[in-house]
């Protein structure tokens, strides 16, 4: 947490605020979130906020300089992986840093408006990457990553679960070099929308289990997408807003309650380290 759903709403309430902006200082508070194999935060002072994407469960802000045959670093990145309890939040340019905050960049948005892009991590697991294109494409987590759910189509996800047939089909949607940005909320939802137990093998999937799996997945993702993620904890998008999944949430956290499809009640077991909800019934193994 958080997923691809609620990057995905981080990078969109995100992109608007800072698109255009220059970003014209930078601090860090508390311990370091950059990876030892980062620039500093300072190489980017002078850049342009250019495009705000996302990629599995990383967040990537493309800056430029308008020197761009001149300068050695014209082109970079800064990427946000926020783990457990990462936040973006942009917050006007005299909020004080609370407990949390990590680092801070200060902007000047196209209109001159001043804002202030704040990391906070209450857990402290996130990381902030800044780096060059090249750096970019040769940095072992990002060739690691798996294709996009909502881009892959049967046949490539019938290629991913054949080459790991003999793993359990939970840990496998968890595997972000398998498939990038699910995580443990989605993966039971989707699980139990297909009727599929966790524990399963890859390999014992039916082709039309396959096929209701990743109809499943890609249905519930863009569904998450559209009520801007799931608030359980402490996710917020960019602008401190809550999602609103968690009411559509069918047996994630609902352990001991009754299944929404049969009545029966739902199992919390664990699968790959995690806790999963399941409905005995309706994914029998």
């Amino acid at each position: 947490m958080p997923e691809l759903p609620e990057v995905e709403t981080i990078v969109r309430t995100l992109r608007p605020k800072i698109l255009n902006a220059c970003i014209t200082n930078s601090i860090i508070y508390s311990e370091s979130p950059l990876l030892p194999i980062s620039l500093d935060l300072h190489t980017l002072h002078g850049h342009y906020v250019t495009d705000v994407q996302r990629r599995g469960k990383l967040v990537l802000l493309k800056t430029e300089t308008k020197e761009q045959h001149t300068s050695p670093h014209a082109t970079l990145y800064m990427l946000a992986h926020l783990r457990m309890t990462g936040a973006l939040l942009v917050k006007a340019p005299t909020a004080e840093p609370d407990l949390h905050s990590k680092l801070k960049l200060d902007l000047k948005a196209a209109d001159g408006a001043e804002l202030s892009l704040f990391f906070e991590d209450i857990r402290g697991f996130g990381q902030i990457y800044v780096c060059t294109p090249n750096k970019l494409q040769a940095w072992d987590f990002w060739q690691s990553l798996g294709p996009e759910p909502l881009e892959i189509g049967l046949s490539e996800f019938n290629d991913i679960l054949k080459s790991q047939s003999s793993k359990r089909i939970k840990a496998l949607l968890l595997d972000q070099h398998a498939i990038a940005g699910l995580g443990n909320i989605y993966a039971d939802e989707s699980l139990f929308a297909a009727h599929i137990h966790p524990m399963r093998k890859a390999s014992s999937l039916t082709e039309d289990e396959r096929k209701s799996l990743l109809e499943a997945i890609q249905s519930i993702l863009k569904l998450a997408i559209e009520q801007c993620g799931t608030s359980v904890r402490n996710y917020r998008d960019a602008n401190g807003q809550t999602g609103a999944f968690q009411n559509s949430l069918a047996v994630y956290g609902q352990a001991g309650k009754k299944c929404p499809r049969c009545g029966q009640t739902l199992e919390k077991i664990h699968v790959a380290g995690r806790g999963t909800v399941i409905c005995p019934s309706c994914q029998p193994l």
